[in-house]
């Protein structure tokens, strides 16, 4: 099972990493502003909007997960 604690400090740090601005992207994808707020304590998301920011953030959502340490997207 996924920690989605764990899930939301890599989006934080790959999005810094990025220079995003977590406020904005959520905004950008059309998600709740206490989207991040929600999965720091447990809460977990729909698999299409972790997907929608890992296209977002450029990265792979098996990096997010932490399945992987590449944020790469295998094609």
């Amino acid at each position: 099972m996924y920690d989605s604690h764990n899930i939301a400090i890599a989006i934080k740090q790959f999005a810094k990493h990025k220079n995003v601005v977590i406020k904005n992207m959520l905004a950008e994808l059309g998600l709740g502003s206490n989207t991040m707020s929600a999965m720091y304590h447990g809460k977990t998301i729909a698999s299409d909007s972790l997907a929608r920011i890992a296209d977002y953030l450029d990265c792979s959502v098996d990096y997010l997960l932490g399945r992987t340490d590449k944020p790469e997207i295998n094609r």
